[in-house]
């Protein structure tokens, strides 16, 4: 809670959020009202105000020894609508470092209109207000003393005017921080999309036979199903008419037992040319 009994409004430099909330003031006819409340802002009869989420509770010292409870809020936006509205704001770079320099862009008005919508009320029928004087009046000196106290506020923090329409500075900020660093994502996701497309079209151009290359199977590698023309080949011995025998050389066996070995062998190798032969002609033996 924050006692405001030694500060006076300063409301001779105005920022223009400042003129439009005071602008619902001037519009009230009871200027001598009006009147009294600001001498309350400004003789620090304020003892404290606060805000709970977007409602603004307050104490005002009267003509009575107990302070008068004042309560002030305006209807706050949906969830939705601040959706829309972080979204349109997080689109104009320019917005988002204005109001982080604790400045209210002069055309941000221009983005609630855009989504349906008006950040600052247009009458003070608008803003729903209570006092716990005996005052049948709204607003009365104390909820006008408030008034005028808030119009110091925003000076000082303009996004106290969102924190009433339902949405804190600290809410606001990181919402549109977090836009920002998905959009950077989406960009950055985007530009590595891209070149990975580029270097992809340059390695084809540079391997034209890459999109008709398939890994072959080697487990089939060797097999042909389909028979041979036999007008295309040509299958004859070889020219020296050495047989796997006589490249694998003398057998490790005595003479008498290696030449009967030979003997079998070169009918075995004789006989799996034949079938060879048959096989690759794809003719029935």
């Amino acid at each position: 809670m924050t006692n405001f009994s030694d500060k006076e409004p300063n409301l001779v430099q105005q920022e223009w959020w400042v003129s439009r909330w005071l602008e619902l003031l001037d519009s009230y006819r009871f200027k001598k009202r009006l009147e009294r409340a600001r001498i309350y802002a400004r003789e620090g009869n304020i003892l404290s105000i606060e805000f709970k989420e977007a409602q603004v509770i307050a104490k005002v010292q009267g003509t009575e020894a107990e302070p008068y409870q004042v309560s002030l809020s305006l209807v706050p936006f949906t969830d939705e609508d601040w959706n829309y509205i972080i979204e349109s704001l997080s689109k104009k770079a320019i917005f988002s470092a204005q109001l982080l320099a604790g400045e209210m862009p002069e055309n941000i008005e221009e983005v609630f209109i855009e989504n349906g919508l008006s950040v600052f009320p247009f009458s003070l029928s608008d803003i729903k207000s209570r006092c716990s004087c005996p005052d049948k009046a709204n607003p009365c000196k104390h909820i006008g003393a408030i008034y005028y106290q808030l119009a110091e506020r925003f000076s000082e923090d303009p996004f106290i005017i969102f924190q009433l329409r339902g949405r804190s500075k600290p809410q606001i900020l990181q919402a549109l921080r977090q836009l920002r660093r998905k959009k950077l994502q989406e960009q950055d996701q985007a530009k590595s999309t891209e070149i990975e497309e580029v270097v992809e079209q340059i390695t084809e151009q540079k391997n034209p036979l890459k999109q008709n290359y398939q890994t072959p199977n080697i487990e089939k590698f060797w097999q042909y199903d389909q028979p041979l023309d036999s007008s295309l080949i040509v299958i004859a011995p070889p020219p020296d008419n050495k047989t796997i025998l006589d490249i694998l050389g003398r057998i490790p066996l005595s003479y008498q037992e290696a030449q009967i070995v030979k003997q079998y062998l070169q009918q075995v190798y004789q006989n799996v040319s034949q079938q060879s032969v048959i096989k690759a002609l794809n003719r029935e033996s």
